[in-house]
């Protein structure tokens, strides 16, 4: 991959603008290091990306506190839900193949929801139930529409537990909440069904399919379920305000089963369960950039991209989501659990990632991403 410029603690090659004479540059280093230095932000990777490669990589801070362990341009980040995209992207790819029609019923391929009602009336005396007006869909389940939970009664204590098949017959197994297309919940469970979808059409496991053909071929080598242990040995700490919220304490990943490494306790969640870097996230994102290709090999039709990327909730829903993207405004892209976030400027012809690992953050802490993601807008936007 090209790069143009690195930014770290030590060495600041990029500036916003050029200095007043005797006046210092404004670099996206010293933008952030302040919410560092008053204890808001532990650490962040702010990665900027064009449609050629790279523009910008800043480190700030500390990927583990405690032990004074800089965070580093490869320390590696549970992204939670920028999984959702990926897992959609590569369910768009059947689409391109004709295999998967995106207004198809979920039921077609998972018979398992072919007696799936919806909840007419509740309270606390009763559950009224009804046949919906018609079967989820492909799309509603990838746009959070379907009316599915966001997760079910078994994907307890954690969200990867469960092999996908048990977890999607748990889905089937429940009345879904709302009419399909009518309400917007926010759905792990859509996005694992999609994913089994994925798995029942191509006939190859959902976590094998994504490494063989996204991952792999885009050279994403630290995006997986299952992070080896020099990965988890890469992997930023979590964070969290303290009680009194002047200050950070440690907060552990506790919704990912222990050992990270284990292949037979833990199984992959297609709406959350990845972990990756901030460039391995900046190269799927340039793909996308570039109109789902990237060095000669396409992975999705412009056709699917423009239905990843646009509104798919219906004009009655205020939230703008695509599928398996958020949208809204003049960018797409999505957040994690932890505060992680990908946006990407087709206009604007860049996209912007921001690796932190935090719940929260102390005073102006939340506003750390607004600010990089600023500065790289006015510096490398169109």
């Amino acid at each position: 991959m090209k790069k143009f410029y690195h930014l770290s603690f030590a060495v600041v090659l990029v500036t916003l603008a050029q200095p007043v004479f005797g006046q210092a540059p404004t670099t996206a280093e010293s933008l952030l290091t302040p919410f560092v230095e008053h204890s808001e932000l532990a650490g962040a990777v702010g990665f900027v990306i064009g449609k050629g490669g790279e523009l910008a990589t800043v480190t700030v801070g500390f990927a583990d506190i405690i032990a004074k362990k800089p965070m580093a341009a490869d320390s590696t980040f549970w992204i939670a839900s920028q999984s959702k995209p990926m897992t959609a992207t590569a369910v768009m790819m059947l689409v391109d193949e004709g295999k998967i029609a995106l207004d198809d019923p979920v039921e077609k391929y998972l018979p398992e929801f072919k007696s799936q009602m919806v909840i007419a009336e509740i309270d606390d005396d009763h559950v009224l139930l009804r046949k919906p007006v018609h079967p989820i869909t492909i799309r509603e389940v990838l746009s959070h529409v379907s009316g599915l939970p966001f997760k079910s009664a078994m994907e307890e204590p954690t969200l990867d537990g469960l092999p996908l098949n048990l977890a999607v017959r748990s889905y089937a197994a429940a009345p879904l909440a709302t009419e399909p297309g009518t309400h917007f919940q926010y759905s792990n469970a859509g996005i694992n069904t999609a994913a089994r979808v994925l798995e029942v059409v191509s006939g190859m496991k959902y976590e094998d399919f994504m490494q063989r053909r996204l991952f792999d071929p885009l050279g994403m080598n630290d995006t997986t379920f299952w992070p080896s242990e020099t990965q988890v040995e890469r992997l930023a700490k979590s964070y969290r305000p303290n009680k009194t919220k002047d200050n950070l304490e440690e907060f552990g990943l506790g919704q990912m089963k222990w050992p990270l490494t284990d292949r037979t306790g833990r199984f992959p969640m297609p709406a959350g369960g990845l972990f990756s870097t901030a460039e391995d996230t900046a190269t799927f994102c340039r793909m996308l950039l570039n109109g789902g290709e990237l060095n000669g090999k396409r992975y999705i039709s412009k056709a699917a991209l423009a239905e990843l990327s646009r509104k798919q909730t219906p004009d009655s829903i205020k939230n703008g989501y695509g599928l398996g993207f958020s949208v809204g405004g003049d960018s797409f892209g999505h957040g994690g659990a932890h505060a992680t976030k990908m946006d990407i400027f087709p206009e604007q012809g860049i996209a912007v990632i921001w690796m932190v690992q935090h719940v929260g953050f102390p005073g102006e802490g939340k506003n750390a991403h607004g600010v990089f993601k600023n500065w790289a807008i006015q510096k490398f936007g169109k």
